[in-house]
């Protein structure tokens, strides 16, 4: 970068909950932004713009995908799919064309790429990848990021644990507390569905969803949006870090530990335990599905820690509190 020159960041899915405060840090780190989406200066299908953007930039970091958070109907399962490696690929081609490529590029990716784990957690470098739909979406697109040569530019993939901010996954969690559903969340036998089989040109897994009997055990892990943010300066500023990086904050929590913590938070007396069937029941009327709280999901932040991050919020506890002053406007819920 020459002297006096403002550095440039390419960032795409600026509008998601990531994104936003993506782009509010990279403003105030002094970036001139070039947004791309739906809605933006810059869109998916010009090429042209998008090469252009991307030709002198110092960094792209892309957050565009489909949100998880609705049915796996067979509509949208392929949006999902198709709207994470579509814009990835659009990137990289924009990337491979630049005259003057960017150092960086930093794509989203997602912790539930491990598999169900209730034994150990996993790394970059031990863990286990998982299968079916969630599984299958998360390895075709880390596929298409790390395809091709780009030799000028460092790529990192960022799988990002479940955000807790005040953004729909904190959300949710705080609102099924609200409503009385706070109670302990138990995998096991469900009516029969094919909304988790694989997809993509090699899916994995059963055409039928996985339950597993985890008495409320499955694991939580998470990150503070905070730390989200400082973990992409991080990634940004070191050029060791390449590959998948997990964004997960240390340690792990479980359902049972998650669901009585969220109803302490919130003032609710007491939560209904909802076994598998029942759940199935409510995420219809909620539309969404029930994986994104019965996958046991443990996950550590190997690399990171070993570079030396350090994360600012590890207690999920006060993560959540904070959360709810913001969204209920700084009211204190009254003590059973």
């Amino acid at each position: 970068m020459s002297e006096g020159r403002r550095p440039v960041a390419v960032i795409a899915g600026a509008s998601g909950f990531i994104g936003r405060a993506v782009v509010g840090a990279f403003a105030a780190d002094g970036y001139e932004l070039r947004l791309v989406g739906r809605g933006e200066p810059i869109r998916w299908h010009d090429s042209d713009a998008l090469r252009r953007a991307v030709d002198g930039a110092d960094i792209v970091l892309n957050f565009a995908g489909k949100s998880v958070n609705c049915r796996y109907d067979d509509r949208n399962r392929d949006e999902i799919l198709d709207s994470r490696v579509r814009t990835t690929r659009a990137l990289r081609d924009a990337i491979a064309a630049a005259d003057d490529p960017p150092r960086a590029w930093l794509n989203s990716s997602t912790a539930t790429i491990y598999r169900h784990s209730m034994d150990r957690a996993n790394t970059e470098s031990s863990g286990e990848i998982g299968t079916g739909f969630s599984v299958d979406v998360a390895r075709a697109w880390e596929r298409e990021f790390f395809a091709g040569s780009l030799p000028h530019t460092r790529r990192a993939a960022l799988r990002t644990a479940i955000v807790i901010g005040d953004g729909p996954a904190a959300r949710m969690l705080l609102g099924i507390a609200r409503w009385g559903l706070g109670g302990t969340q138990f995998d096991g036998w469900c009516p029969p569905h094919r909304r988790y089989r694989g997809i993509g040109t090699h899916p994995t897994g059963s055409d039928h969803a996985p339950w597993y009997r985890t008495h409320g055990r499955q694991k939580f892990s998470w990150v503070h949006i905070d730390d989200v943010v400082a973990a992409i300066r991080f990634i940004r500023d070191d050029d060791r870090l390449t590959g998948p990086v997990n964004i997960v904050a240390p340690g792990v929590s479980d359902n049972q530990t998650l669901m009585r913590t969220l109803r302490r938070i919130v003032g609710t007396r007491v939560g209904m335990p909802t076994m598998r069937w029942m759940l199935e029941i409510g995420m219809w009327a909620l539309r969404t599905e029930s994986e994104l709280i019965l996958k046991s999901r443990w996950v550590s932040p190997e690399v990171l820690t070993n570079a030396g991050f350090t994360f600012a919020h590890t207690d999920l506890g006060t993560a959540l509190t904070e959360v709810w002053d913001d969204v209920s406007g700084g009211r204190r819920p009254r003590r059973p």
